[in-house]
C-alpha cells in the first residue's frame, strides 16, 4: 500500500508545477500556454520542463511566457522572447 501511495505521489508531482495564481483566465490562452511550457526546458532540473519544473526560475518562466501571451504575442514570438 505504501509503494502505491508513493507511485501515485511521483506520477502526480508534475501536475502541481503551474501553480493556481499562475493560470490564465482565458481557457484558449491558458491551453496554448501550457503547450508551450511543456515544450521548453528548465535550466534547473534537467529533463523537466518549465511546465513541470517546481523550480523558482521555472515559475518565472512560466509567468513570462503567460504575459507575453496575453500582450498578443504569436507562440513563435512568446518563444523566441524567453530562449
Amino acid at each position: 500500500m505504501k509503494r502505491l501511495l508513493l507511485i501515485l505521489t511521483l506520477l502526480a508531482s508534475p501536475l502541481w508545477a503551474v501553480q493556481p495564481d499562475e493560470i490564465l483566465a482565458d481557457p484558449a490562452l491558458e491551453a496554448r500556454a501550457r503547450q508551450l511550457s511543456q515544450g521548453l526546458r528548465c535550466l534547473v532540473c534537467r529533463n523537466e520542463s518549465i511546465d513541470e519544473s517546481n523550480a523558482s526560475l521555472a515559475r518565472d518562466l512560466r509567468l513570462l511566457l503567460r504575459e507575453r501571451l496575453v500582450a498578443g504575442d504569436s507562440d513563435a514570438e512568446a518563444v523566441d522572447f524567453i530562449v
